[in-house]
């Protein structure tokens, strides 16, 4: 019986697969060498974490997390904590943020000011009865 596959394209697949695992397995280690700066989060931030990821501006893939989190099939502090980090749905959730997170630290790079970094990240909220000719209240941007 023959293989019905090409044995160099075969041959090729396992390669990538191996790279592809030691390179899991390098950066396995590597995380392991990491240590925390701080105690880590707080009840508050995982509050303010749970509060956006159940937003409609939260991207699909973090919506998706926090409907298993609420469904107490694991919690934020799993996350935080790297218990999770094998799991797909974490990985595609946290992944879904890299794109703003790179705009952030081209910003701060190129001179920006972090704080104006992270206010430019968050949209302006709109407050009821707001009309954009005239403002419920006086602020610069009515000038």
């Amino acid at each position: 019986m023959t293989f019905p596959y090409d044995r160099a394209r075969l041959d090729a697949l396992v390669a990538d697969v191996d790279a592809r695992m030691a390179a899991a397995e390098r950066t396995s280690r590597e995380a392991v060498q990491v240590q925390m700066r701080s105690k880590g989060l707080s009840e508050a931030d995982y509050a303010e974490i749970s509060r956006f990821a159940n937003s409609a501006a939260a991207p699909r893939e973090l919506r998706d997390l926090a409907r298993r989190i609420d469904a107490g099939e694991m919690t934020w502090q799993d996350i935080a904590s790297g218990e999770r980090a094998g799991d797909e749905s974490v990985q595609r959730a946290l992944q879904s943020g890299v794109p703003e997170l790179q705009r952030a630290y081209n910003a701060i790079q190129e001179g920006d000011d972090p704080e104006d970094v992270v206010a430019a990240g968050q949209p302006r909220r709109a407050r009821r009865g707001d009309d954009d000719d005239e403002p419920g209240r006086f602020t610069q941007d009515a000038w």
